[in-house]
């Protein structure tokens, strides 16, 4: 039977009509009443074929899963997939789902830009409303741009228009500025990173709770870090899970832990083979909220401090070392650091750490070699780290010629992609 569950995580005793099939749970967002599956599917890492993304076969893995139930589906413009999104939801497809999608603070030079960015993204999917619209990844200078663009006022007034239905966004920054964004609109929903390694960094345990108290819907984006929690186990990671009495993939016990929160939404997956898909189906029937026995948290837990072990730095990301005089991220530097190190995969980490911390800071590069060695961070640091020769190692193994190269032909692509928005946004009015 189709379970509701509210954002206390207590069962409702009526069904949910609206899906195909009963395998589903489904949790309501107390502020708007909307009833979302728990598992949401994350368009960010569509199949690929050739270099490209597979339509046929990501239109089949994304009508599979809506017709099992999953009714919310997240992209983004920066993902460059929203027209073929648009596309998967064809024939009746869209009634299905909530459609989100998100607007990035790096792509608007000019507050009227808000407004023409939109108006392409409901062309993109063919719609004539998003239900779910989210200023994308704010960080301190994101977040300070939006400000300074009105853009609040903005959500106000495409929400009036039935633009949109729900006002949100997404988030990277730290708790201070988490809560602070929070308490600053009328917000429906947020979207943090959060997992079992990540319980602590970003909005953290801490943010996912403010904002469950105060009704909001809260998302999960990265439950298993970008894959790092499912593929290339380290042995001694290993080894804990082997201990366990119920034999779980590690994927499995990722995500069960997210949802283990009462006031996790919605978790999104980034599902691209099928037999994830049917794996994460499964799991969001049966993982109910406070489901895990003590017993399984203290085995997730000992993961966790096995996983920090075996990191070359163990920044816990509390940021206390943070804002650097010289613009350097350095929980940021370090965590990149530290997940080429333990999970392997040197090329994809170099690649995400040049364009996270040369193109996603609004401009201002946040790279660890920018460090001028004032030792401000290290007076702060509760954990006595020697961070700026740690900086030093980071710089010396990540930074080069990708770093160098790739940032300024990222920002030629966004340059040439904000004229296209433009071009389409003149032909559509015209």
């Amino acid at each position: 039977m189709t379970r509701l569950l509210s954002s206390s995580g207590t069962v409702s005793p009526y069904k949910l009509h609206e899906a195909e099939n009963d395998n589903m749970q489904y949790r309501k967002i107390e502020k708007t009443g909307d009833v979302l599956s728990v598992l949401g599917y994350g368009a960010m890492r569509l199949p690929t074929k050739n270099g490209r993304t597979d339509e046929k076969r990501a239109t089949e893995q994304i009508r599979y899963a809506i017709d099992q139930g999953v009714n919310f589906i997240d992209t983004a413009i920066a993902y460059m997939n929203e027209p073929l999104v648009g596309r998967i939801l064809g024939d009746g497809y869209r009634e299905k789902v909530k459609l989100a999608t998100k607007i990035p603070p790096w792509k608007v030079n000019k507050p009227e830009e808000l407004e023409t960015i939109c108006n392409v993204q409901l062309e993109n999917f063919k719609t004539d409303h998003i239900d779910y619209y989210m200023l994308h990844g704010l960080t301190h200078p994101g977040w300070k741009k939006m400000k300074e663009f009105n853009a609040l006022k903005f959500l106000d007034q495409i929400k009036a228009e039935g633009k949109i239905k729900n006002a949100g966004f997404s988030f990277h920054g730290d708790k201070d500025l988490f809560k602070e964004i929070v308490d600053a609109y009328d917000w429906d929903f947020c979207l943090i990173q959060y997992n079992y390694l990540d319980e602590e960094n970003q909005a953290g345990r801490e943010g996912l709770e403010y904002a469950a108290a105060k009704g909001m819907g809260v998302f999960i984006m990265e439950p298993f870090r970008g894959g790092n929690l499912t593929k290339k186990i380290p042995q001694e990671v290993q080894e804990i899970w082997d201990q366990a009495p119920v034999k779980r993939t590690p994927a499995e016990w990722a995500l069960r832990w997210v949802l283990n929160h009462p006031g996790v939404t919605c978790v999104l997956s980034g599902m691209n083979e099928e037999e994830h898909i049917k794996e994460n189906l499964r799991i969001a029937d049966e993982a109910l909220p406070n489901s895990l026995t003590d017993e399984e948290l203290e085995l997730v837990g000992k993961v966790r401090d096995k996983y920090r072990e075996l990191m070359k730095i163990g920044c816990t990301g509390c940021r206390y070392c943070m804002p650097c005089p010289a613009g350097v991220d350095i929980a940021r530097c370090f965590e990149s650091y530290d997940s080429m190190h333990i999970f392997g995969d040197k090329m994809q980490n170099k690649i995400l750490y040049a364009i996270g911390l040369g193109v996603f800071h609004e401009g201002e590069i946040a790279y660890a070699s920018k460090c001028r060695k004032c030792g401000k961070c290290e007076t702060h640091c509760p954990q006595e780290l020697p961070i700026m020769d740690l900086l030093d190692d980071v710089s010396g193994e990540m930074e080069g010629v990708i770093t160098k190269v790739l940032p300024p032909v990222f920002k030629l692509y966004l340059a040439i992609d904000r004229f296209m928005i433009g071009r389409k946004t003149s032909k559509t009015e015209g």
